[in-house]
């Protein structure tokens, strides 16, 4: 005899919004949440549309729930599902899970170019985590997600930048010299950082590195020009993008020591340093 539990399917949902993710929860409880554009419009994201105006309602559940896709229902599964945010009531999938439930089912660009942007200039998250997100969904082989990541990551360090001026200017550090190329007298490059005091030989360098495929390398990249302009007597400070949201004060306190230490160092390697 078979005494498996039998799949249930969930029903087509009531035509008003909200009554529609009740409905949608309540069939696949008791560890259900809301996630994609549903999940993305109960966090307030301008680029989604209105939870009444979703053809299809997104349910993350975890693996091994029983419980099927049918009419305006998707049932998204997941090994190890994310705890859930309460917005207006309901459960709702963070941020980053969301986003990424919403692209693998969309495929226009400009869409998907939006809602990761609107991510990361709204404020939702940072960058990397959004890219580690789509890579573990393996979206990253979509070209016009590419393509949108490629923008989101440079959305992600004109923030970066503007919250840099700002620590600079409300935390009255002096003015450096801001994205600069440094390099030996009639020797070689030494890498671009995008903040120098030369008095006191301090670089600043965002660390904007995403969880992509190449992660390995680039960060072998950083180490090395990290080591080589510290042999030469430059102090490099990397601040993140997150460091720089959540703990600006913190992370000025932390380029003031390295400006007032400088006195009490060897004198540096004379550099070149030039407009990036």
């Amino acid at each position: 005899m078979n005494h498996d539990t039998p799949k249930t399917s969930l029903p087509s949902l009531p035509h008003t919004g909200e009554d529609r993710l009740r409905e949608a929860l309540r069939h696949a409880r008791p560890e259900a949440m809301l996630t994609g554009l549903a999940a993305l419009s109960l966090h307030r994201f301008a680029s989604a549309p209105p939870v009444g105006m979703i053809d299809r309602v997104d349910v993350l559940v975890p693996r091994t729930r029983r419980v099927r896709s049918t009419g305006r229902v998707r049932v998204v599964r997941a090994a190890e599902p994310p705890q859930p945010l309460e917005v207006d009531g309901l459960p709702v999938a963070p941020v980053p899970r969301a986003l990424a439930d919403a692209v693998s089912a969309l495929h226009d660009a400009g869409v998907v170019r939006r809602l990761l942007t609107e991510a990361v200039s709204g404020g939702h998250c940072e960058p990397g985590v959004v890219v580690r997100e789509l890579n573990r969904a393996r979206l990253l082989t979509r070209a016009h997600v590419v393509d949108a990541v490629d923008s989101l990551l440079a959305e992600g360090r004109s923030i970066a930048e503007d919250r840099l001026y700002a620590m600079v200017r409300e935390f009255g550090l002096p003015d450096p010299l801001w994205n600069v190329d440094l390099r030996l007298p009639g020797g070689p490059h030494l890498g671009g950082v995008d903040a120098y005091w030369p008095d006191q030989a301090v670089a600043v360098e965002l660390d904007t590195r995403a969880p992509r495929q190449d992660d390995d390398a680039l960060w072998t990249e950083y180490t090395r020009k990290r080591e080589h302009l510290e042999r030469l007597g430059i102090t490099v400070v990397h601040l993140t993008p997150r460091g720089l949201r959540e703990a600006m004060d913190q992370q000025a306190t932390v380029v003031r020591t390295a400006l007032m230490a400088a006195a009490d160092r060897q004198p540096p390697a004379y550099v070149v340093v030039l407009p990036r």
